[in-house]
Formats: C-alpha cells, structure tokens, sequence
C-alpha cells in the first residue's frame, strides 16, 4: 500500500479576508462559532484514514500553531501526526515562501521520501466535506502522474477560479486560471452533461480547481522544476503536456474562503434552516477540546442561529447569526443576520475598563462581525447607517457592506456605525 502524504498550505498572507486576517492567518480565522478554518481539511484528512499531515505556515502563523499544537494531539501507540512546517532560512535557500508551489518544494526534503509516496495537497481556508480517498482511488485507477480535484462551477464564477479543460477520459487538456473573459474559455465548457454523482448539470458550465492535488512523488518533483511559484497559474498549466494529469469532478458543496463576503456568506448560512455545510449533519469535525459550561439563556428570542458553549445571553433577539465561545450578549439587544466570534478568556467582575468584553445592554448589531475580545459599548447601533460599499474606521473595517469590529477593539457607548 503507498503512503500518502497531506501537505495544506497554510502561509498565504490572506489579503482579501483582512482585517480577520490582521492577527492570524487565513486557516486560523475561527468558523462556525467554534471551529477554525485549518479544522476542516485537516478533519477531512483523518476521517479519510490519511494521518501523515504537515501544514506549511509563514505569515501571522502563530494562532495556527497554537491551535494546531493544542488540537492534534494521538497518543504514544499512534502513527497519526498533524506537525508544522515554517518558512525558515538555509544554507541552500535564505527566501520567504515565494507561492504556493515553492512552499511545498522547499519542504519536501523535510518528509523523507523514498520515491514511491502520493503527495495530496491542500488549501486550509476552504469549507466541504470531503473523502479523500475517492480521489486518491480514481487517481491510482487511472495511473496519473497527478490528479486535480473540480467541481462543476457556473459561468458567474469562472473568474474567480482556475478553469480546467478534459476530454472524455477525463484527462486534462486545458487549463485557465482566473480567466479574465469569458471568451478565453471558448471549448472549456463541461458537455458531458452530468456530474459523476450521475446530477444532470447546466450547459453552461465549467469545471473548476478545487486547490486539491494529487501527486506522484517523482511527478511531484519534475512538475516543481525550474522557477514556478505557484501551482494554479504555473505548475498545472506547464504540468498538462509534460505528465499525465486527470481531473476528478467532485459534486458536493465546495467554498473557497478567500474574501470577507465569501466568509460571511459562509457562516450566515451555517445557521439556516437548511445549510448547505453542517457541522450537525456532515462528517465530523475535529478542533480544540473546551471544558466550558453550557450556553446560558435568559428569556431570550432566538431564530435559526448557532450558539455556542459559555455563552451568556439575557434578555435578547437573535436572528440568523452565530454566537462564538463564550459570548456575552447583554440585556435589550437585537442581533441579526451576524458572526459573533466570542471571546478567548472570561473577564472577572472588579475589571477597571470602562466597556467589558462582549455586547453591551441595548445594543443593534445588523449584518456584522465582530471579531474576538471586541467590547462593544452600551446602545451601539452596528448596521452600516450610511450605505458604505468599503470604508476603513478607526477602530472597524467596512468591506462589501459588511461591518467587521476587529479583534480587541473598543466601541464606545451610544456609537452609532
């Protein structure tokens, strides 16, 4: 049996997702009220019986070690690993990690590899469920050299994403990334009419990189030749006629978290009636074991939200929004359509600030998030009154129409954003 090696980027700056990512890079921006990024594909990884992971980091890394130290621990009589690799100077190589690519070619001398290992590579800021060895096994079926994981996308969003082009063996004849016209992608579209799942699909649509690769080990190491940095836009494209590459269309629920929008959208809709992602429903997801009480309620209001343990809520609404650990939500307040991310510690009763950690009395949050160890006064009103697409405050952020209020900032009483 080959072993397989996961390897998930986890060092890209994580520009578009700021101010999230001001503290922390993107796989340790929290998810879900609980979770963190990382925790899905790394969950993913375990329930699909892969237990060799590295996680490559570089920018703003160290809540991601935290988190990853604190989390995956097995014991003594398992072979089981989740192990950080960080950007580091050399004697041979004394850069940052330049992209995607580069990351992974200058660790592999790290895994110890002795030729015949497949090397599955990961994003860590993406949401889905996923059994990795269905690819793994279509890969081996088809003796790629490397297989790329797709999934069927709507023209709307081809810009966004690498597009792929396969013949009807599913081999990879064509490849663009982040296409800027539409033209570009004349002969791209997916005729095949149905998704490997057997779903009849649109006419108009395409087949896009889900940033989940397989490789051969010694394939690995002849795609990373020469000076490409990145998979999506080098090493794929140059790796089509060099190697034998397939694509693998996977037809489930796939979400790229790459932009504050994409993030909110995400969670806001982890609380609906009928999530597209459940952490209820789907597989299990592993993350940071808590030793916190139940969430405490006192006549509350509260519809179609996720709530979380230590939570302490008196006497407020809450609508399609999600309440992170240990969120403190006071007397009068009406929450909706929001992201509360909690709070790290619980704060004693003697404090001398004069606005505590959590939401303060009467006060209106609406289509927001609120990072953690914010401290929003009493009778603040968060709701973007005056229509701001983006908008850079003192001490919050408007992106997309979104009010973010960053990690540990202060709103004072009676503020109106």
């Amino acid at each position: 049996m080959k072993k397989i090696i996961a390897l998930i980027l986890g060092g890209g700056q994580g520009k578009r997702l700021y101010p999230l990512t001001m503290y922390r890079c993107k796989p340790a921006v929290p998810i879900g009220g609980k979770y963190r990024l990382i925790d899905i594909p790394v969950s993913n990884c375990l329930r699909s019986g892969i237990k060799d992971i590295y996680v490559l980091t570089q920018f703003n890394s160290e809540s991601l070690n935290n988190h990853i130290n604190n989390t995956y621990r097995f014991d003594f009589f398992s072979r089981a690993f989740v192990r950080i690799l960080a950007a580091e100077q050399t004697l041979t190589n004394n850069n940052w990690f330049q992209g995607t690519s580069d990351s992974v070619k200058k660790n592999l001398f790290h895994l110890d590899l002795d030729g015949t290992e497949e090397i599955l590579i990961l994003a860590g800021d993406h949401l889905y469920d996923m059994d990795y060895m269905d690819l793994v096994h279509f890969h081996r079926k088809n003796k790629a050299d490397f297989t790329v994981s797709v999934i069927p996308a709507p023209e709307s969003e081809t810009r966004d994403l690498g597009v792929l082009k396969l013949n009807k063996d599913s081999r990879i004849t064509g490849f663009k990334e982040k296409p800027e016209t539409l033209s570009s992608l004349k002969g791209y579209e997916f005729k095949l009419g149905k998704s490997s799942s057997g779903r009849l699909l649109p006419r108009k649509t395409y087949l896009a990189s889900m940033g989940v690769y397989v490789f051969n080990v010694k394939a690995l190491n002849k795609a990373l030749e020469g000076d490409a940095v990145d998979f999506g836009r080098e090493v794929i494209p140059s790796s089509i006629n060099k190697l034998k590459g397939y694509g693998y269309i996977f037809d489930d629920y796939w979400r790229d978290i790459g932009t504050i929008r994409s993030f909110y959208d995400a969670n806001i809709d982890m609380a609906s009636y009928k999530p597209h992602f459940s952490f209820l429903y789907g597989g299990t997801v592993f993350t940071r074991p808590r030793f916190l009480p139940p969430a405490r309620m006192l006549n509350c209001k509260l519809g179609h939200s996720l709530v979380t343990e230590g939570c302490v809520i008196n006497d407020a609404e809450i609508e399609g929004s999600i309440v992170g650990l240990r969120g403190i939500i006071g007397k009068g307040c009406k929450i909706n359509r929001s992201v509360l991310m909690g709070a790290d510690y619980y704060e004693k009763d003697d404090i001398k600030e004069s606005v505590r950690i959590g939401i303060g009395d009467g006060t209106v949050i609406d289509r927001a998030i609120i990072d953690k160890n914010a401290r929003i006064g009493k009778h603040v009103t968060i709701k973007n009154i005056n229509n701001l697409k983006n908008h850079d405050g003192e001490n919050y952020f408007i992106r997309d129409g979104i009010v973010i209020v960053t990690k540990g900032a202060v709103i004072a009483d009676g503020t109106k954003i």
